[in-house]
């Protein structure tokens, strides 16, 4: 496996009293993966370990990762069931395996991935939320999405009762030299606009101190949820970049269903307990 350089690091952030987030790194596996729990002390924070540990499992086992995420929905949900977690507990997720120089990102919910190839900054992901699917249909300008009131209701998530099959999303693409991917919760985009992201990126430190310093310069923005950082770096054998071929397209979120509403109204009503 093209060997890879990595940093990571979580924070509990200036307002919460616990962290809900998860991360793995399992470079023998060419996975990491960041998780972002919801219900409440004892749920997120046990909805996203479980989660975490349960794609790991999977992945170790030989299984796919799209696969494995969605199949994490129903461990969650069946831990529910059996009290191993309180109800309404669930988890956003977004994960990255390597396959050589080819490497996949599969996610549920509002966790993201963007790309830094030495000069500019490229979200992967979209959010599986409210608010982005007002800026899909128009209703609202991106501009306004970061101060949108219902920011945090997500249309997915891992082990929502109202959903019987997340349809988890994925890209795969080339990493090639001199890229980084950076997996993050939204405890670092709420704080941070991608601007400021890209300049911590371009700055001349290695991958842990990147991480680390995205990490206090969200705090120091406020601080105001769980956030989780990991950053991955290209191995020195990786391809370079063909600038004519190699393109990153975002993919598009599918128009939700009828089910979405009657999960809006219950996340609306949960709102508080999102972290």
């Amino acid at each position: 496996m093209n060997p890879l350089t990595y940093g990571y690091s979580t924070d509990t952030g200036m307002v919460r009293s616990h962290n809900e987030d998860t991360l793995r790194t399992e470079p023998s596996l060419g996975l990491w993966l960041v998780a972002d729990g919801m219900g409440g002390h004892r749920g997120g924070e046990k909805a996203s370990a479980l989660a975490a540990d349960f794609i790991v499992q999977e992945i170790r086992a030989g299984n796919l990762l799209a696969p494995s995420l969605a199949k994490a929905h129903h461990a969650i949900k069946q831990a529910t069931r059996e009290g191993k977690g309180p109800e309404g507990m669930g988890t956003t997720v977004v994960a990255l395996q390597m396959h050589d120089s080819q490497y996949e990102i599969a996610w549920v919910g509002d966790c993201r991935a963007y790309l830094w190839d030495g000069t500019s900054l490229k979200q992967l992901t979209k959010d599986h939320s409210y608010v982005q699917h007002l800026v899909d249909t128009g209703v609202i300008a991106s501009g306004e999405s970061a101060s949108h009131p219902y920011q945090d209701v997500l249309m997915q998530a891992l082990g929502a009762t109202d959903i019987d099959n997340v349809n988890v999303e994925k890209i795969t693409r080339t990493f090639h030299k001199n890229e980084q991917i950076l997996l993050c919760s939204d405890g670092l985009t709420k704080e941070l606009a991608d601007p400021d992201i890209a300049a911590i990126l371009a700055s001349n430190l290695n991958e842990q101190e990147k991480v680390d310093a995205l990490i206090r310069r969200a705090i120091k923005n406020g601080g105001r949820d769980n956030v989780t950082v990991v950053l991955i770096s290209a191995g020195i054998d990786s391809p370079a970049k063909n600038p004519e071929t190699d393109t990153v397209p975002i993919p598009s979120q599918k128009t939700p269903d009828g089910r979405f509403f009657s999960i809006l109204r219950n996340f609306l009503k949960k709102i508080s307990g999102r972290c």
